[in-house]
Formats: C-alpha cells, sequence, structure tokens
C-alpha cells in the first residue's frame, strides 16, 4: 500500500533528525561564538537530546494528523523497555564500589601481560571488558569500559586520532561481544525468541567469531598506536585505593545481577533501582556522584528513537523482505548505522519464511555495524555521554567516529563471513 502522508512525514522528520546528528559539530561551534543564543546552540549540539526533540515535533504532525487519542494510544503502544533498562543500568554500573572492583580486575589482568606502559591495559579494557556484556548486558560494559577510558587513558591527553579510534573500536566490539549469549545484545533480543536461538546457538554459531574479530580489532589498534600507547602509565587514584566494604560491594552486584535478570519487567527492575537508590544515600561514604543526569539524556534519546524508528517500518521492512544474503549483511550494516540495529533485526523477524542463512547474515550485519554511529547501537549513547567531555567542545564529530569504526568494522565483517 502507498505511504500516507504522516509516514512520509515521519520520513522527513527521521531523515532531518539524522542530518542533526552530524551536525552537532556545528551547532558546538555557534554556542562558542554567539553570546545571545549560546544556550539554544548548546542544546542543539547535544546529541543525546537530537532525537528526543525531533519526536516530539512527529508527536505534534501525529496530533494534527490523526488527533488527541489515536496520538496517545500510538505513544503508549511504543517499547520502552529498553530505554529504562539502559538508564537504570548505566547508573547502576557507573557506581565506585561496581567501577573500582571492575578497576582492579582490569588491573589485576593487565599485570599478568607483557606489557609496555598502557599496552597491557588497553587489550584487557578494550578486548575483555566488551566480553563481559554477554553476561552483564552490553549498556553495563559499555558504561563499565567508557569510564575507565575516560578517567585512565582519554584524560591524558591521548591524540585525536587515537580517541576516534578507539571509541569506533570499542562500539564495535561492545556490539558484536554480546553475542555469546542470548539475552545481551539488544539485536539479539529482538529475535531470539521468536526464532528460537539459544545461548548454546548463539555461541557456536556467533559467539567464537565475535571474540576472534574482537581480539584482532584491539590486537591492530595496539599495533598502530604501539608507539603512543608504550609512552602512558596509568595512574592510580585516590578512589581506586579506597577500601569499600565487602558488603557494599556484594550488595551493588547483587542489585545489578537482579536488573539483568529482571531486564524485561521494568516494573522489577524499577522497583529494584528505586531500592538501590535508598541504599546508595544511606551510604553516601562510598559513592561518588550518581550519573543520573548522563543516564536521563541517554534515556531521552532512546526513547526519542524508538518514537521515531516505529513510523519507519513502511519502508524498512519492504527493502528488508527483498533483499539476498549478502544484500541482508550489507544492507544491516548500512541501514543499521542511520536506524538502530535492533531495529532492523526486530522488522527481519516480522518477515515470515525467511531461510536459516539469511537470518544468520541480518543479525550478523546488523552487530558488526554496531559502532559506525552514535545511533546504530542502543549501547553507544552511554559510552558517548561519558566520553564526550574529552573532545573537542565536548562533542564527537559523527564523520571521525564513522571513519574511526571502520577498519573494526570491515575485520568484524571478515569474521563473521569468512570463519
Amino acid at each position: 500500500m502507498p505511504p500516507t502522508t504522516l509516514q512520509i512525514i515521519a520520513a522527513i522528520i527521521f531523515a532531518i533528525a539524522i542530518i542533526h546528528i552530524f551536525s552537532v559539530k556545528y551547532f558546538e561551534h555557534l554556542a562558542h561564538r554567539s553570546e545571545k543564543h549560546s544556550g539554544l546552540f548548546h542544546l542543539l549540539g547535544e546529541i543525546e537530546v537530537v532525537f528526543g526533540i525531533w519526536a516530539m515535533v512527529l508527536v505534534i504532525f501525529m496530533f494534527i494528523f490523526l488527533g488527541k487519542y489515536e496520538t496517545i494510544d500510538y505513544v503508549n503502544s511504543r517499547s520502552y523497555v529498553e530505554t529504562m533498562f539502559v538508564f537504570v543500568i548505566m547508573v547502576i554500573a557507573g557506581t565506585r564500589p561496581i567501577l573500582q572492583t571492575v578497576v582492579t580486575l582490569v588491573r589485576k589482568m593487565s599485570n599478568a601481560l607483557p606489557k609496555k606502559g598502557a599496552i597491557g591495559f588497553y587489550f584487557v579494557v578494550m578486548a575483555i571488558v566488551p566480553l563481559f556484556g554477554s553476561l552483564i548486558t552490553e549498556p553495563a560494559a559499555m558504561t563499565l569500559a567508557a569510564l575507565i577510558l575516560a578517567d585512565k587513558l582519554f584524560s591524558q591527553g591521548i591524540s585525536r586520532k587515537l580517541k576516534y579510534m578507539t571509541l569506533g573500536t570499542l562500539f564495535i566490539n561492545v556490539s558484536i561481544g554480546g553475542t555469546l549469549t542470548n539475552f545481551a545484545a539488544p539485536p539479539i533480543l529482538m529475535v531470539a525468541q521468536t526464532w528460537d536461538w539459544s545461548t548454546t546457538f548463539m555461541f557456536t554459531t556467533f559467539g567464537w567469531k565475535a571474540i576472534v574479530a574482537i581480539f584482532l580489532n584491539t590486537a591492530i589498534m595496539i599495533i598502530i598506536f604501539y608507539k603512543e600507547l608504550s609512552f602512558i602509565n596509568i595512574r592510580t587514584t585516590v578512589t581506586d585505593r579506597e577500601n569499600i566494604p565487602f558488603a557494599i560491594v556484594f550488595s551493588h552486584f547483587v542489585f545489578l545481577f537482579l536488573v539483568v535478570y529482571f531486564g524485561h519487567y521494568p516494573a522489577f527492575f524499577m522497583s529494584i533501582f528505586l531500592l538501590f537508590l535508598g541504599v546508595t544515600y544511606a551510604y553516601q561514604q562510598y559513592q561518588d556522584r550518581l550519573m543520573l543526569r548522563e543516564g536521563l539524556l541517554v534515556a531521552f534519546f532512546l526513547g526519542g528513537l524508538v518514537l521515531l524508528g516505529g513510523q519507519q517500518e513502511w519502508w524498512l521492512k519492504s527493502i528488508i523482505s527483498n533483499m539476498s544474503n549478502v544484500e541482508a549483511f550489507v544492507g544491516a550494516i548500512t541501514l543499521g548505522a542511520f536506524t538502530d540495529n535492533a531495529a532492523i533485526t526486530y522488522l527481519g523477524s516480522l518477515v515470515e519464511g525467511l531461510s536459516d542463512e539469511f537470518k544468520y547474515f541480518l543479525v550478523a550485519g546488523a552487530v558488526c555495524g554496531g559502532g559506525l554511529t552514535i545511533i546504530a547501537n542502543a549501547p553507544n549513547p552511554a559510552g558517548a555521554a561519558i566520553l564526550k567531555s574529552h573532545f573537542d567542545d565536548n562533542s564527537i564529530d559523527p564523520r571521525y567516529l564513522f571513519l574511526g569504526a571502520l577498519l573494526p568494522t570491515l575485520i568484524a565483517s571478515l569474521c563473521f563471513i569468512i570463519l
């Protein structure tokens, strides 16, 4: 059926939002040059608010074309479980007891490796922590890796090239690092139940290839930046040396486990989160500032993407249903980079009669393309929100991120195709 006027408008708004994403650097420049409207330009230069703003514009058009009740029904029909989950997991994973424990573990693992400067540390953060995502979910792994990199590496004045290539590689590694199980990666969650993909199936079909790709990506990065990384000394901060009681650390990991376990049930994990906030308030001496602002901004971003993405099904589903296996792989990388890879796999799950090969290539392409843009994978905005203050104008240039992610995307693609 031909698209409705509202669907065409929604597609145009979605395209404008993507253009806006690639223009945030320009708005930040305007914010520094303008005194009268610097606040507005700074707001428009925040990547996390882009999709939220344009989702509001879409809702206004929906009120005009559909009326109040149909618009409310549409907004209520969207699933915001992933949006709420990412917010909660960001806040919990970013607390001092969990972060300090992971940093200690990273140090011990990196000390066991042959190292010079920050090389061993870099390998563990970039290769091992993303693989944790298959257990604690990708958003949690992204939050932990980004916080460690921000404090230990990005804060030391490293080159812009190393920053962008590290960010791109981290996004790719996290995107494929969640494929060892069937519950940790958003694109996998969309199809696992429909296509009956178990954790055993995921590991034997995707997981071991992801491990190879992650190790290769990290090794190549170390080779390229060996000289720069070898002269960096990872510093020990006061927070690292503080002794936090075991009971506090244990309780935080229990909260993290419970949120992951009930990750599909917002009534449960939000209740657990509220109890967690009470515990952190009771023991403030063992906490740094909670990442509530960053988490809410990321949730606003993902919520806007959910609203806008829901109106793109009419053209995305048509494209996917007419693809060959190779086209599905390339198309999932390309389309997923600009529409969210979970949306691509979800639409694929709605198409009946797909072959097992087609399903594999569609999902493999979706996860391989999960680092090319900030919107390509749900955990990416979390990493960007944590690391953006270490880039020029406190914003990440999407063009350089795209270039920085090209090589690891190619490596991951080759691993999933050839192995």
